[in-house]
Parts: structure tokens; C-alpha cells; sequence
């Protein structure tokens, strides 16, 4: 199964705080999900949230997830409050398995965002990493820091944060 360029999804995650943001890059962030540092979202694959995602790159990091990575944040997702998304949850948002989301997410045909009026909160609240960041989150990652594109690597930001 191949993935189109218009066609799967990002796991976006913020790094930094909202220390000297402007007041449109934090707009940005508010539009994306994204209100504090360490929450996670995934949004599609599409020029005009790419748009977004460089205007604030400064303060998050993005990738392409797998399966694997959708099914283990999934599990962190919350649900009415802080309750943790189980199989009955899944059931009244409107998917037969954890498995089945998850897929719908990452071919990027929903977004947490759309189920927010069933209960789902439309982001995922993450741990700082373990071992802390490697590098320096001032820097972006194609320079050896933290910040920006990352493709497959955001897998491996993400299990350490989960």
C-alpha cells in the first residue's frame, strides 16, 4: 500500500512554550489543536495545513507515523474528561476496533478535531520525552536540533513521550 502525497497524515507535536510567540503564530496553534507544549494531534496530509504547520515550526515537530504509533497514542487519547479511550468508547464514536481508527487516521480521512462532539478530546496530552529531548529545541532537526519536519523519525519522539 503506497501513500499518496496528498494522502495519509501527520503526527504533529509541540515542543516549546508560548515564551515570544506572536500573536499569529499562537492563533496557528490554537487552529491546529495544539494549546500547550507536549500535546500531540494528527492532521491530513494537504498544502494548506502544511501552510500552517511552517508558519509555527519553531515550536513543534512533525512527522509521518506508523500504524504501530497511531495505535499506542490512541490508547492515551481521553474521552468525556480523563477517562482513557477503551473498546466501548470506540463503539459510541462510531468504529467497530481500536485497529479501525486508527487506520482512518492514518490514511488522514478523520481527525480527532471531528470528534470532538462525541466526547473526544482533539488532542493527545503527552509526557515530556524520556531522557529529555536530544538536542536542542532551538535548532531545527535537519541542522542536529528538535524543531520541524522529521519524517519516519517522529515515531521515535513519540514512543518516548507516550
Amino acid at each position: 500500500m503506497s501513500i499518496d502525497d496528498n494522502e495519509g497524515c501527520y503526527l504533529v507535536i509541540r515542543i516549546r512554550g508560548s515564551i515570544k510567540a506572536s500573536q499569529e503564530e499562537l492563533e496557528t496553534l490554537k487552529m491546529l489543536n495544539l494549546p500547550r507544549a507536549n500535546y500531540a494531534v494528527f492532521v491530513p496530509k494537504n498544502t494548506s495545513l502544511e501552510g500552517m504547520l511552517k508558519k509555527v515550526a519553531h515550536y513543534i515537530t512533525w512527522g509521518e507515523p506508523t500504524l504501530a504509533t497511531v495505535k499506542r497514542l490512541l490508547k492515551r487519547a481521553e474521552f468525556n474528561g480523563r477517562i482513557r479511550l477503551r473498546d466501548e468508547n470506540i463503539i459510541k464514536l462510531g468504529y467497530n476496533s481500536l485497529d479501525e481508527l486508527a487506520e482512518k487516521i492514518l490514511k488522514g480521512e478523520i481527525m480527532l478535531s471531528k470528534l470532538r462532539d462525541k466526547g473526544l478530546k482533539p488532542y493527545l496530552r503527552l509526557h515530556p520525552p524520556k531522557k529529555g529531548f536530544k538536542k536542542t529545541v532551538k535548532r531545527p532537526f535537519q541542522a542536529g536540533g528538535e524543531y520541524g519536519y522529521r519524517g519516519e523519525k517522529i515515531n521515535e519522539l513519540a514512543v518516548r513521550m507516550s
